[in-house]
């Protein structure tokens, strides 16, 4: 199968660098998917999971805050705030951060306040969502 260069960036780490034959990702109107030779875009991502099939053919997953995603010359470049495997993610701290969103949203906020409580609910969320998956 075909395949085009792929790097998902975090702010603290790059959570991915190669080579994919297909990125699945959460997108403003559902899911969107590249694959190779792709037509130029550039995309937000929302919060939730990304989905790629690396060249060996195995299928990786992270679980992304919001983001873009630009695609040119069969080069895929992902940019979020944070990414993580499933698998890492510490379920007891998603939901003290789950709890903490939504008393936040209880009180009385700016506006600019509430839309950070309400992206910090939506994150929190996302990470209790995939990380139950892979719970023993």
């Amino acid at each position: 199968m075909n395949t085009f260069s792929l790097k998902i960036i975090a702010c603290d780490k790059v959570f991915y660098d190669g080579e994919a034959e297909i990125v699945i990702f959460p997108g403003y109107d559902g899911e969107m998917a590249v694959m190779a030779n792709h037509e130029q875009m550039t995309a937000s991502i929302e919060i939730g999971e990304i989905r790629f099939r690396t060249s060996d053919g195995n299928w990786m997953e992270a679980v992304t805050s919001m983001g873009l995603i630009t695609v040119a010359h069969n080069k895929v470049d992902i940019l979020v705030y944070s990414a993580e495997k499933p698998e890492e993610i510490d379920a007891l701290r998603a939901e003290a951060a789950l709890e903490r969103a939504k008393e936040q949203l209880q009180e009385k906020q700016s506006i600019m306040e509430y839309h950070i409580s309400q992206a910090s609910l939506s994150r929190a969320m996302a990470r209790l969502k995939y990380s139950g998956r892979h719970m023993n």
